[in-house]
């Protein structure tokens, strides 16, 4: 079930959860921010990073944000909030303020550079370099989306030495190194202080966050979705916007408990 019935269930079922006994994992784009033309364009909304800073003292600390953007980028955007994150689909981890972890090498700088020539084939496909991936986005240029699934393949023959697996989005591809996914950085922050001891319970919305929602029943924890369904999910919003008011409800509901 989907729409305003699967939405409303939703938005009272993450509002009844208890901060003192549960982590927050948190997706970014299409989860925490609507989907922009470009990667640069999203808005994060001041009421967002508001109740972020309220839920981080309510949950222990125990809020990520798991995203497959880098850190840097994630804590430009919610500065001066520094939020534990697992960035890069998992190639890069913080769990508290202080060193992060990458836990893989940058891809060679001569595969990056063919892979971005695949602007060439249209001015609208957006190029995102992260160094230890690339991600090639066709929002903008969606007629170009069998031609650039073929660039990477002549790229990837060319380098076929090179260990790296794609990995589809929302009109996107992202080449990265294998082995690397949400899900099981997720496990690894399952294992930290204050994390650990609690139910994870994770939103998120696209194929990339399949992984996360594989591995939650191992962790006990519980899932949302956006926009549509995953297998195992406890409820589906219809739109960040939805998730954004939940997480103010929730930031609410812990303030009354407090006072």
């Amino acid at each position: 079930m989907t729409g305003p019935l699967a939405n409303h269930a939703a938005l009272d079922d993450f509002a009844a959860l208890d901060p003192a006994q549960i982590c927050l994992l948190l997706d970014f784009d299409g989860t925490l921010v609507d989907i922009a033309p470009t990667p640069d364009a999203v808005h994060v909304p001041e009421t967002l990073c508001d109740a972020l800073a309220r839920l981080l003292p309510a949950l222990g600390g125990a809020l990520a944000l798991v995203s497959g953007r880098p850190i840097a980028d994630l804590d430009r955007r919610f500065s001066p909030l520094k939020l534990p994150i697992v960035g890069g689909h998992g190639a890069e981890m913080r769990v508290r303020e202080g060193k992060i972890v990458s836990a893989v090498a940058p891809l060679p700088e001569a595969f990056r550079r063919q892979l971005t020539e695949a602007q060439n084939l249209d001015p609208g496909i957006v190029v995102e370099d992260k160094g230890y991936s690339l991600a090639l986005h066709y929002r903008k240029a969606p007629q170009c989306e069998e031609a650039l699934r073929r660039h990477i393949d002549r790229v990837l023959a060319a380098f076929s030495g090179e260990a790296v697996e794609v990995l589809p989005g929302k009109a996107l591809f992202e080449v990265k190194r294998p082995g690397v996914s949400k899900g099981e950085s997720v496990r690894k922050l399952m294992q930290h202080a204050p994390f650990a001891g609690r139910m994870p319970v994770f939103v998120g919305d696209d194929v990339t966050d399949e992984s996360v929602f594989a591995a939650l029943p191992a962790l006990g924890g519980k899932g949302y979705s956006v926009g549509r369904r995953f297998a195992g999910v406890s409820g589906i919003f219809d739109t960040p916007e939805d998730v954004r008011a939940a997480l103010r409800r929730l930031a609410e509901r812990a303030r009354r408990r407090g006072a």
